[in-house]
């Protein structure tokens, strides 16, 4: 009978939120319904938020049911936004109406923004002021990120501007907030031992759009701690560690029973769940994000170190951090409580191999050489830091000439947080922002940047006036060049000039001597690099010369490239290219092709009818070979 009543109500309900009026057929024969029936039905997720609203204009016993406060519209909100939920607590009293109209509200914001970015930032004249507008925004950051987020998310290949603008700004504002708890944390006093606190902002900061927090990656920990407690209560079942409630920061004296819970740690870790250290792909800054260290398993000696020192410490075994020169180290003290020590009374662990305990001398024959006393001490979290960003950073230098340097402007953004004044790298910065304002594709206001990096810089060592010379001269020229630069240049193929162009943007090809995939982003019809490149790239030694179209390709790599069109030819069999910059230029992938989105078919407005033809031309072609 109950089950009846609900679908026959369900049934009136439709034609109440159509009706909005108390005369509506069936209204008697539903406001009778027990409040749990009414209530269900409400809830039941066939009503849209627009439905509740003319719902509860009906009566008084509806509105009642739909209240700002109540279940009804906190289950719009939830099956709207199943994500925020997280943000709040069971116990809060929260007016769901006036939420959900805010992240409506803040939703719309959101998507006017990246409508906005296409436009303002494809050319190379991106007002300085660019994410201005973002960091002024009203209401929850939260609900704007979370739009953010919804955007790329949306299914299917279409909206790739759409999803490539959000990504950035999403970007943008997270490693912000990101830097600022940083910047708060490495306020705290030197006897704030947090290790594993501050390597995760340093892999949240890094990797801002994965879902990384201290909270998981603690709980992961402490997974891992249970585990070592159940061996360990087969070692000694009265162990004093096995006590220890979560969040205790206990320490045991005893040196043997610091023995048993290293020797716990050391069969969980390395042998029943199998972590070792990365020596078959060292240099991968994988090995340095305490997410991907949990999760692949393995690291280099510095996270490794934090993993174990972490799980050490919350059993009661007090290891300290050594930064020792090309493998990180701990350090276990073996002397008595209040005696002089020297580096003779600790025995030195290995975390990248396997948790072996190492004297003095074993050390030294780890690296190869005999190092001073100084180097076996105890650093502070701000060193391991320091540590754990030179290494990012170092790898950031390896970075190919066509990559987005990303991981080098990141780490150096980390490691100025933390070292201001720092004239090597400040210099650094000022060229690799100096590099990204030249191309087109970059932000023309990185420039103006260079120049306040480069009076920085001078303000603190008036004795690299060479080098800041050279680099305000050339930025300054370079600004003088973009002032010069007028209007967008519209290729028409139509064009005498273009005659030998045999392909368009958007066509995916093929590199006919490196067999790389790509997609065509922009075309010329000679080469426009200079006499240099084309020296260096060896383009004389072709048939055609630079006295051919060269095409703009975004590469499956993630690199971007210069390509003689003798050396390219049409993918038969085309696929989606996953470039990072597909979405800069690019609003959809049809299967076939990409189609150019509106700020790109402004500069080649004819291409997109040449792609439909040639992808056209083309599968006639295999279906006359296949007949």
């Amino acid at each position: 009978m109950a089950a009846a009543a609900v679908d026959s109500a369900m049934e009136v309900v439709p034609a109440l939120a159509e009706e909005a009026a108390p005369e509506a057929a069936g209204l008697s024969c539903l406001v009778n319904l027990p409040g749990e029936v009414l209530e269900y039905i409400l809830c039941s997720g066939s009503l849209t938020a627009a439905d509740i609203g003319r719902v509860s204009s009906t009566c008084r016993r509806l509105r009642e049911l739909c209240q700002s406060s109540g279940k009804v519209w906190k289950e719009q909100f939830r099956v709207r936004w199943p994500s925020l939920m997280k943000h709040y607590s069971p116990t809060d009293y929260v007016n769901w109406l006036e939420e959900y109209k805010v992240r409506q509200k803040a939703g719309l914001e959101a998507r006017k923004i990246v409508a906005s970015f296409s436009k303002r930032f494809f050319s190379e004249h991106v007002p300085c002021n660019g994410f201005s507008d973002i960091e002024n925004l009203e209401g929850p950051e939260i609900f704007f990120e979370d739009e953010l987020v919804c955007i790329l998310n949306m299914e299917g290949r279409k909206a790739l501007t759409w999803k490539y603008y959000a990504k950035k700004i999403l970007y943008y504002l997270r490693q912000q907030k990101i830097l600022n708890n940083l910047k708060a944390f490495l306020q705290q006093p030197d006897d704030y031992e947090s290790y594993l606190e501050g390597a995760v902002y340093i892999d949240q900061y890094c990797n801002p759009l994965s879902d990384i927090s201290l909270k998981d990656i603690q709980a992961q920990i402490d997974s891992i701690v249970e585990l070592v407690c159940k061996t360990l209560r087969g070692i000694n079942s009265r162990h004093p560690s096995l006590a220890f409630k979560a969040g205790e920061s206990s320490m045991i004296m005893e040196i043997e029973l610091q023995s048993q819970v290293l020797d716990a740690m050391n069969y969980v870790l390395y042998d029943q769940l199998k972590f070792k250290g990365n020596r078959m792909d060292y240099y991968n800054a994988l090995n340095l994000y305490m997410h991907q260290v949990l999760i692949r398993r393995t690291g280099i000696p510095i996270s490794m170190s934090l993993l174990y020192l972490t799980i050490a410490r919350q059993l009661g075994v007090p290891l300290e951090p050594v930064n020792f020169p090309s493998h990180f180290l701990l350090r276990w003290c073996q002397g008595a409580e209040g005696v002089s020590l020297d580096i003779f009374d600790y025995i030195y662990i290995d975390a990248f191999g396997k948790g072996k305990q190492l004297t003095v001398k074993e050390c030294e024959y780890l690296i190869g050489q005999h190092v001073t006393a100084a180097l076996y001490g105890v650093v502070n979290v701000k060193k391991v830091l320091q540590r754990m960003v030179g290494n990012l950073l170092s790898l950031g230098k390896r970075e190919g000439i066509d990559q987005s340097y990303q991981l080098l402007r990141d780490s150096l953004d980390l490691y100025l947080a933390m070292y201001p004044d720092q004239v090597q790298l400040l210099l650094l910065q000022a060229r690799l922002y100096f590099h990204l304002g030249i191309w087109p594709e970059k932000s023309f206001c990185l420039v103006l940047k260079v120049l306040d990096i480069l009076q920085h810089i001078q303000t603190l060592d008036p004795g690299q006036h060479g080098a800041v010379g050279y680099l305000v001269q050339h930025t300054l020229e370079h600004i003088e060049r973009k002032k010069e630069e007028v209007g967008v240049e519209v290729k028409l193929r139509s064009h005498e000039k273009h005659r030998d162009v045999c392909y368009s943007i958007g066509l995916i090809m093929k590199h006919k001597r490196y067999g790389y995939n790509c997609v065509i982003y922009g075309w010329d019809p000679t080469c426009m690099m200079g006499h240099e490149w084309i020296r260096n790239m060896n383009v004389h030694s072709l048939p055609h010369g630079h006295h051919q179209p060269f095409y703009n390709v975004l590469v499956e790599d993630g690199s971007c490239r210069y390509a003689a069109q003798e050396n390219l030819e049409y993918n038969v069999e085309p696929q989606e290219i996953s470039h990072p910059d597909v979405g800069r230029y690019f609003s959809e992938f049809t299967g076939t092709h990409y189609i150019p989105n509106a700020e790109l078919e402004i500069r080649y407005p004819e291409d997109l009818e040449s792609v439909y033809e040639t992808v056209q031309n083309i599968y006639s072609a295999k279906k006359e070979d296949v007949e």
